[in-house]
């Protein structure tokens, strides 16, 4: 038997937010992996570890969680005005699969400093001290997000004193702006179904009121209290409840059907990464999951939001950019769990603690749209130098 070499590619492992992944240059790839493909899906599954029937990617870089079996290419830009372009990989971590359908916020965090500390950022704009401006083509999706990237001494600033909750340390704050955020690249409206607020029947579930809507990711809303929920739940409420999962994705499934993005329920399971499901409440105490106790008069609303089939155990960037454009349209769940009314921003609790997200909405000839959705993440480097994946993975 021929035993082969590992492969040495040079990668990055960044925390972006609540998330952590594994980046790579696109040219530092091996040629077969340099385009989409079954080799390129076979590479980053091995390197995260993934398929893995014992679900704790012992034998790769994934940490066997949806925020943490994630891969990123970054290349030079293909669309004018921009300086990179971000692709987003979301490995399952029990299947052979990589979910491409969908942007993850919390990694667009880590992008612009990976962009400048990698040289595709021309030296002439980076500022010695300051903040640099990086452009990213989102190329999952087709949309502009701007990352201002503090600088320091010639350097991506990473240690500050910007704490977000779900992130164990302080760092330095990194301010995103997702434009045109709707995630309509399928061509469908940002309500797919052209209303706020629908009935969703799910046979052999309920008939529930939801809001779906196709802004930073396509998202369906529910109410707390029709699941029999409080909005507060933790993590093990509904990661240990096997039925309670079970009636999430079939929600999820049913809601895909509705909003144009599968033709069949079965193909939801090739699906996972999009749509999400998440369920809202009115504001009220709570105590997160690192112990704090959180007042209702700090918070707007509560928000819980599962991904890759689980609860997550903060909130995706991306489903909180959903958030914070149904908070600002009058009528959706969203908005009727804050209060009510028009707003520019919203404050909500999540099972880790609380987020703040700003949007701006207009109705524009019977139509809502959204210019921005504004939110604040951090980012660090954990490791630099290059990951080993077996010759055979291709």
């Amino acid at each position: 038997m021929t035993f082969l070499p590992q492969l040495r590619i040079p990668a990055t492992y960044l925390r972006g937010g609540t998330s952590k992944g594994v980046f790579f240059r696109l040219q530092d790839l091996p040629l077969a992996a340099q385009v989409a493909g079954p080799a390129r899906d076979a590479l980053l599954m091995r390197v995260i570890g993934s398929p893995d029937p014992y679900a704790k990617h012992t034998d790769g870089m994934g940490g066997a969680t949806s925020s943490t079996s994630k891969c990123v290419i970054i290349s030079a830009a293909s669309v004018p005005d921009h300086d990179v372009d971000y692709l987003y990989g979301q490995v399952s971590i029990d299947t052979a699969f990589v979910d491409w359908s969908g942007n993850c916020g919390n990694l667009s965090t880590a992008v612009g400093p990976f962009a400048i500390s990698n040289g595709f950022i021309d030296p002439a704009r980076v500022p010695r001290d300051g903040l640099c401006t990086v452009r990213i083509w989102q190329a999952n999706i087709g949309k502009t997000i701007i990352a201002h990237v503090p600088m320091r001494d010639g350097q991506v600033q990473e240690i500050g004193d910007f704490e977000l909750d779900g992130v164990t340390f302080p760092a330095a704050e990194i301010q995103l702006e997702f434009l045109d955020p709707s995630d309509d690249q399928d061509g469908g409206a940002m309500f797919p179904t052209g209303n706020l607020v629908d009935e969703l029947e799910v046979p052999g579930v309920g008939t529930f009121t939801v809001s779906m809507i196709t802004a930073g990711i396509p998202t369906i809303f529910l109410n707390a209290a029709d699941l029999g929920y409080t909005g507060t739940e933790l993590q093990p409420a509904i990661n240990e409840d096997r039925a309670a999962l079970e009636r999430f994705e079939a929600i999820r499934a049913h809601g895909a059907v509705r909003m144009g993005l599968i033709e069949r329920i079965e193909q939801a399971a090739t699906r996972q990464h999009t749509p999400k499901v998440a369920f809202v409440a009115p504001a009220q105490d709570f105590v997160s999951s690192s112990g704090k106790a959180i007042a209702a008069a700090s918070i707007d609303l509560h928000a819980r939001a599962l991904s890759m089939g689980k609860l997550h155990h903060a909130m995706m960037g991306t489903a909180a950019v959903a958030i914070g454009i149904a908070a600002a349209i009058p009528g959706t769940l969203v908005n009727l769990a804050a209060g009510g009314g028009p707003r520019t921003s919203v404050v909500f609790g999540h099972p880790s603690g609380t987020l703040r997200v700003g949007a701006e909405a207009a109705l524009v000839d019977g139509q809502w749209t959204v210019t921005k959705a504004i939110m604040s993440r951090s980012a660090r480097v954990l490791m630099e130098g290059s990951v080993r994946v077996p010759a055979d993975t291709l």
